[in-house]
């Protein structure tokens, strides 16, 4: 049976070190995310754009920039990611920059509590995400919505979920990290967090990672995919703030979303961090677009 999908634009780039994240839902349905998706037979639904704070870009203040407004954003995702996956529909977030992490993925550990599901996280990005107020040196909230989660941060962004912290750490893999700061890096060494990093990639090959990463998934697994585009190696996809070289190639990015779309359970998903002012020609959106049809089935295969 075909998930009906919802599609939910997040146009801000409040958590975020540059702007232009704002811009990432309307570049993404430029790139024809609806009649690609509806091209495999999917019912889509594009629920327009969430409303929240301007982006006042001011400085850090007690180590977090803008959070009020974070906060803010955060809770219209987690509101209509919530509605979505109660009415039994398939959520696609359109980031936006990845602090909105933090009310999608709230969103659906609270749908997994309410469902009796478990539930399993992908994140696909360069960084862990892992920092906090203490260890960022730019209090920018993009670089901490994995600790948020996991229950390291400010009171008013941990509690969104309705439960501290929102997720256990154990249902996180993350995958393509390649930039860590050295104190999130311990962080994350405590908390046990599952990491297949680019040296890890590079040494085992995408399709064993996968095998891992996907590992014990069942018929009752929620799994939820937070999808960075800076994922990606620069020299594909260039329309992110934060690039770092050495990411996944295209070849290796498609086997990854072949082998998430072959377990049949991805359930929500999240774009992050496209940024239409930093690409070129919209070809880090389409790239993107093209990636997450082979999220819900266009296979380069041509076995039976």
């Amino acid at each position: 049976m075909n998930p009906s999908i919802s599609l939910i634009g997040a146009p801000t780039d409040i958590g975020a070190g540059s702007r232009g994240a704002s811009m990432g839902p309307e570049a993404l349905r430029v790139a024809g995310i609806v009649p690609v998706l509806q091209g495999h037979g999917l019912e889509v639904l594009d629920r327009g754009n969430l409303t929240g704070p301007a982006n006042p870009w001011l400085p850090p203040v007690n180590g977090y920039r803008h959070l009020d407004e974070v906060v803010a954003w955060n809770l219209a995702v987690h509101q209509a990611m919530h509605t979505e996956l109660a009415l039994g529909r398939l959520p696609i977030l359109l980031g936006g920059d990845h602090c909105l992490g933090i009310g999608s993925i709230s969103a659906v550990a609270r749908h997994c509590r309410e469902a009796g599901k478990k539930l399993r996280v992908l994140w696909l990005d360069a960084h862990a995400d892992f920092n906090t107020n203490t260890l960022t040196p730019s209090g920018n909230i993009h670089g901490m919505p994995v600790a948020c989660l996991c229950g390291h941060g400010p009171q008013a962004l941990i509690e969104i979920g309705g439960v501290v912290p929102a997720i256990n750490p154990k249902v996180i893999r993350q995958i393509g990290i390649r930039s860590v700061d050295a104190g999130e890096k311990r962080l994350v060494h405590e908390t046990d967090l599952e990491v297949f990093d680019m040296r890890y990639i590079d040494e085992m090959g995408m399709r064993h990672t996968m095998e891992l990463a996907l590992a014990t998934i069942d018929a009752n697994t929620h799994l939820h995919v937070s999808f960075d585009v800076d994922f990606l190696d620069p020299d594909i996809a260039p329309g992110v703030g934060t690039t770092v070289k050495g990411g996944p190639t295209y070849r290796e990015a498609q086997l990854c979303m072949e082998m998430i779309a072959d377990t049949g359970r991805l359930a929500s998903l999240d774009v992050m961090e496209l940024n239409p002012a930093l690409d070129v020609r919209n070809r880090t959106a389409e790239l993107a677009v093209d990636l997450i049809e082979s999220l819900f089935g266009k296979s380069t295969l041509m076995r039976k």
